[in-house]
């Protein structure tokens, strides 16, 4: 059996996929996403071995998001754009399909996919990843856990703040919260997250970080976790 993955921001094109991967024996959906964030969480956590992405998406396209990937999974470009079937071949796409999408056409993409994905032996579930992809300017840039001393939310933007570097990209706060492993994490307020052994100190109503001169507010409903995370 072989685990695929949608990735599409269009709910129409999403349904048909999801109707036609139901018919092809041989193929079982792990999970249909909205966007590629939505799909990195899928792919750090289940192993795929076939990806239907659509090209032009919001924030980061699907040609961004496979060159992105360190070993990603074979994949079938399924887009209403046939000008990026260069491309799509250059990034070793199995099949370049142009909306709409008849069952056939599917069908004959997926057979050509059956072909060569049964004939690589599956690869393990990865390892929890220490970091997270973010978008910048017009590409990826993977940010480490351990270069990020603390986060600020900006209605649907978020501001990560590194040592030498601060980032400022389109993703809302719950969102970027969701990829953060709680371990090595935590909200102080609606508006900040703060790595925690980036904190030098807990004074009153805020918090001191190492090699930042600023200190960042904690809010009331925030704080008793705060002190449990250091056993006070």
């Amino acid at each position: 059996m072989i685990n695929c993955l949608i990735i599409d921001d269009e709910p129409f094109a999403r349904e048909l996929l999801q109707g036609y991967v139901a018919q092809m024996p041989g193929l079982h959906l792990v999970a249909s996403c909205e966007h590629v964030f939505e799909a990195l969480e899928v792919l750090r956590q289940q192993r795929i071995d076939l990806l239907f992405s659509d090209i032009n998406m919001p924030q980061v396209n699907g040609l961004e998001f496979i060159r992105s990937l360190h070993n990603p999974p074979y994949v079938i470009f399924v887009t209403a754009s046939p000008h990026h079937a260069l491309e799509g071949y250059e990034l070793d796409a199995l099949d370049y399909v142009v909306k709409p999408v008849s069952f056939p056409r599917f069908m004959k993409a997926v057979n050509k996919a059956l072909a060569v994905v049964g004939s690589r032996p599956p690869a393990p579930v990865a390892a929890a990843p220490q970091f997270l992809f973010v978008k910048e300017g017009h590409s990826l840039r993977r940010v480490l856990f351990e270069e990020i001393y603390y986060i600020e939310g900006m209605k649907d933007y978020i501001r990560l703040v590194l040592k030498n570097q601060m980032i400022i990209t389109y993703l809302r706060m719950s969102r970027v919260e969701d990829q953060l492993p709680p371990s090595r994490f935590i909200r102080i307020q609606k508006s900040y997250i703060v790595r925690l052994d980036a904190i030098r100190a807990i004074s009153g109503n805020e918090v001191e970080l190492y090699d930042l001169p600023e200190k960042l507010p904690v809010g009331k409903q925030y704080k008793e976790a705060l002190l449990a995370q250091f056993g006070l």
